[in-house]
């Protein structure tokens, strides 16, 4: 789930930075994963945004179809396990376990206009709706809270 995460947040509107921009910062990327490229960024990018697409991100562009890098299925320690050959492929097999393991919902996009930043709810009802409930969260429900107070003293007083 982490390696999923990480994927997805290679890219950051709010602070300008797209690790997928340079080939350079991809293997850079990719091998502080363990994890080998030979992916072409357009492919790895299209992957990222089809992916970000569905988990929910507004922004994101669902062009997943026929999208995709080798998989398999090898026997470890006695039991099935996805492998992969890249990291896209090990991107994927980790969000394929996600799935499988009827938690793709938990993977959200946080809904802040500066941030769409993306995490794992690991809350027990899967309602969590923030990357962080003390920076996007603690802002949002600032910027209500003012936007209450501001509302009630336009309004006129009125005496029974």
């Amino acid at each position: 789930m982490e390696l999923l995460v990480a994927f997805l947040n290679t890219g950051s509107a709010a602070a300008g930075t797209d690790v997928l921009v340079d080939p350079v910062g991809w293997r850079i990327w990719a091998a502080e994963r363990g994890l080998t490229t030979e992916a072409d960024l357009d492919q790895v990018r299209m992957v990222r945004d089809a992916l970000r697409a569905a988990v929910g991100d507004p922004n994101g562009r669902g062009l997943g179809e026929g999208l995709g890098s080798p998989v398999r299925i090898e026997l470890r320690g006695g039991a099935p396990v996805l492998a992969a050959t890249d990291a896209v492929g090990a991107v994927l097999a980790a969000a394929a376990r996600i799935a499988v393991l009827d938690q793709w919902d938990r993977v959200k996009i946080c809904p802040a206009e500066d941030c769409g930043w993306a995490f794992f709810d690991r809350s027990r009802n899967r309602s969590r709706t923030w990357c962080s409930m003390r920076v996007c969260g603690n802002r949002e429900k600032a910027r209500n809270w003012r936007e209450r107070a501001r509302g009630g003293a336009d309004r006129p007083l009125v005496l029974p």
